[in-house]
């Protein structure tokens, strides 16, 4: 008896501490390189360095510990003059540095234009997210001091409309209307709008659907 007690007990324990060290492992791997920092940071600065100027800031870094993005480490830069806030990252596709700045104008930009159609036709409660490609800067080849439009661009973002209520029979015609309203009131004139049907809980209410225009 005594015997099967300690087997069980032996296997338990070497259950526990494998347990145990996943545990410590997977805080270890949550928790962000010093050196890394340090590193994304110095080579951020030395490409605003070169590429921006005085009104440019870096204020943190940022760690992607679970593979949201294209990157491991990121430094946070923000435009002192418009409060645009963007990332600068290396690019293991590309070896270069490269940063999310024009991107994350645009966006800011074009939801400050669409803003009242949304609030008014889907709801104040209503979320809107605007995608354009990360380095849509680099590839147009824009200056980020002498900042132009993304009207002046044949550019196709994407528009995420997330309302907190399920499919309704008339989203389909709201949506409609809205990409009209991008191309007649000259906001947008291609790109794709997806709406999606999120509570504040997070909770998914609905498949989500789009169009592309």
């Amino acid at each position: 008896m005594n015997k099967y007690l300690k087997i069980i007990l032996g296997v338990l324990g070497a259950l526990l501490l494998a347990i145990g060290l996943l545990v410590v492992t997977f805080i270890l791997e949550m928790k962000p390189d010093k050196d890394e920092e340090e590193k994304i940071w110095s080579q951020a600065d030395a490409y605003l360095e070169d590429n921006f100027n005085d009104n440019f800031e870096i204020y943190d870094t940022l760690y992607d510990n679970m593979g949201n993005f294209g990157f491991e480490y990121a430094a946070k830069v923000r435009d002192k003059k418009t409060n645009t806030q963007f990332l600068v990252y290396y690019d293991d596709e590309t070896k270069r540095m490269v940063d999310t700045y024009i991107a994350d104008k645009w966006a800011k930009d074009l939801e400050s234009e669409i803003r009242p159609f949304i609030k008014e036709n889907f709801g104040e409660t209503t979320n809107i997210f605007i995608f354009f490609n990360d380095t849509i800067g680099q590839e147009l080849g824009i200056d980020p001091i002498n900042l132009t439009s993304y009207k002046e661009f044949d550019v196709k973002p994407t528009i995420r409309i997330t309302v907190p209520r399920k499919n309704s029979d008339g989203d389909e015609k709201l949506v409609d209307e809205f990409i009209s309203f991008l191309r007649n009131e000259d906001k947008l004139q291609h790109g794709s709008v997806i709406i999606e049907y999120i509570a504040e809980s997070g909770e998914i209410l609905d498949n989500e659907w789009g169009k592309d225009f």
